[in-house]
């Protein structure tokens, strides 16, 4: 299936003030690079070419300053506003227009995830329902929860719960057929105002059209909401890439690897940029080619 995506960086950013009252959530620094890179580098992996990114009217001069229209990373990048926030699934509202009657994978700003990602693709190639993935947290209640039966089928899914009825908490990453924009337009607001992403997930569970994929142990799910998780997230980033050498969601890399771009391509992308450690790090990978370091990339 020829799916879209939406990056959703929204929100007001009020757990991470006084940080983003001088700049976008998405872009404050995750280590060596802003927030959003993370999310937009997974769906680049995932294949994904067409993305649309929903933020505030605040927020969004700054996001199209920073990726322009993504055509330096043979991808293509479009935004939309989203003047209030009333809950994850009014994305799907807002980028109907957008997804015109294809299937969608939405992916939230500020999470990130490290490690392979054969999860992701074969969720998007999932060619009915919708595919939710499941990550084992030891606080479930800050989170929407997957409950499953004996059969190891999802039987129940709740946003939040006061008594989580597993430890398996849903991240934000989905993935949804070409009825997502019809089933969000059915959607009610919650007790809370907004239009839940949960309540989207229970239409394809009661239809038994929801899949659930369980991250494995050696995969690392981090969001940066809050000020301790973004310096958590920071310090793993960095552990990772000064141990290997290597940098995580670096855009122009994974473009190349992924062959969304030639190295004639990276060549012109590095010319532009400004003597430093960046440069070298992506004249180094130029020098390489496409394949000598990372056949299967990973963000």
């Amino acid at each position: 299936m020829n799916k879209k995506a939406i990056l959703l960086a929204g929100g007001a950013g009020t757990r991470l003030y006084p940080l983003t009252k001088i700049v976008c959530k998405q872009l404050l620094p995750v280590y060596d690079k802003p927030m959003i890179c993370y999310p937009l580098a997974t769906l680049m992996l995932g294949g994904l070419r067409e993305i649309l990114i929903i933020s505030t009217p605040k927020d969004l001069p700054m996001l199209e300053d920073y990726l322009g229209d993504g055509s330096q990373l043979g991808i293509r990048i479009e935004y939309a506003a989203q003047p209030k926030p009333e809950g994850i699934a009014q994305a799907f509202l807002i980028g109907a227009k957008f997804i015109d009657g294809a299937g969608a994978s939405l992916i939230l700003g500020d999470n990130i995830f490290y490690g392979k990602l054969d999860f992701y693709r074969a969720a998007l190639a999932v060619e009915r329902g919708a595919c939710i993935f499941g990550y084992q947290v030891r606080d479930p209640e800050r989170y929407g929860v997957v409950e499953f039966g004996r059969d190891g089928r999802a039987i129940s899914l709740e946003e939040k719960p006061a008594k989580p009825k597993s430890h398996f908490a849903v991240p934000g990453l989905y993935v949804y057929d070409e009825r997502v924009t019809e089933f969000s337009r059915m959607l009610k607001p919650s007790a809370r105002g907004e239009l839940e992403i949960t309540d989207l997930n229970r239409m394809y569970l009661d239809r038994n059209e929801l899949h659930v994929k369980l991250l494995s142990r050696g995969m690392a799910w981090l969001d940066t909401g809050t000020q301790a998780s973004l310096l958590d997230a920071g310090n793993y980033i960095a552990t990772i890439e000064h141990r290997q050498g290597l940098k995580i969601a670096c855009l122009e890399e994974v473009a190349l690897r992924v062959g969304f771009i030639g190295e004639l391509e990276l060549e012109r992308i590095i010319d532009r940029l400004p003597k430093g450690e960046y440069r070298e790090y992506l004249r180094v990978v130029c020098d390489e080619g496409p394949r000598s370091v990372a056949p299967e990339p990973e963000v």
